[in-house]
């Protein structure tokens, strides 16, 4: 068992490995850092936004509205979806407005958001609107999933229906919830990073970007990326070791 797990670390390791090589050489290829820094210049840039201190204030502040934005999501959407999986008139009801919310271009969602709310509260609006849709659908595919054959026999013995919700809806939702939590993380930060770069909080990951990309500083603007793309990473990590310990309780 401990060798598989070795023998898979030290594959993914070799596939990261192998990903890094071709963009140094795509790098050489170009040989042009306004195009394409090397991974060496971008890590060396990563290195010196690690020692500053602007930059922890600033991924405190990004992933508090990443976070933010995901957590009433998560809350409104699996609400609502539990509402909606069980009464069709709320399903009907809400339906339309969710099919608006995945079409939606995200930049108009940006500019609107920007008319409404101030730079601040720009991206956590913005990440619940883009995760919201996800969650409610996950969650009304849950709840409609639920066994017919348990919710007859409940029917037949006079379950309470909120003994019903806690032991046949719940656990019928349970696995699509956490799927679309995973999901919906991993959006939430692209999306707000996208926010920020319009709506330029003081202390923002988007911010960051946007003063790299009118400075020309490429590598910047690369190491910025790979910061987003841990955090997103480290999360996604944290919530699903979150739900392994939930299931081993």
């Amino acid at each position: 068992m401990i060798h598989s797990i070795l023998q898979n670390k030290s594959r993914k390791f070799l596939i990261v490995i192998f990903w890094i090589l071709m963009w140094e050489i795509v790098s050489l290829i170009i040989n042009q850092e306004i195009y394409l820094p090397s991974p060496v210049s971008t890590f060396k840039v990563l290195v010196e936004l690690l020692k500053s201190k602007d930059t922890y204030i600033t991924v405190i502040h990004s992933t508090y509205r990443t976070l933010s934005g995901f957590a009433i999501s998560c809350i409104a959407g699996i609400l609502t979806g539990y509402i909606c999986g069980i009464n069709k008139f709320f399903y009907d009801l809400f339906n339309p407005l969710i099919g608006i919310m995945r079409t939606v271009p995200v930049m108009s969602i940006i500019i609107i958001a920007i008319m409404w709310f101030s730079d601040t509260n720009v991206p956590i609006f913005v990440a619940f609107l883009m995760c919201f849709p996800i969650i409610w659908t996950n969650t009304v595919s849950g709840i409609k999933s639920a066994d017919v054959k348990i919710l007859q026999m409940c029917k037949v013995y006079n379950i309470k229906k909120i003994r019903i919700l806690k032991s046949v809806y719940f656990y019928s939702a349970l696995p699509y919830v956490k799927a679309a939590m995973i999901s919906a993380l991993g959006i939430g930060w692209k999306v707000t990073s996208a926010a920020e770069v319009l709506s330029l909080p003081k202390y923002s990951i988007g911010s960051r970007l946007y003063d790299s990309k009118v400075y020309l500083e490429i590598p910047d603007l690369f190491a910025w990326t790979v910061i987003i793309i841990a955090l997103s990473y480290i999360f996604e990590i944290i919530l699903k070791k979150l739900f392994e310990l939930r299931n081993y309780d």
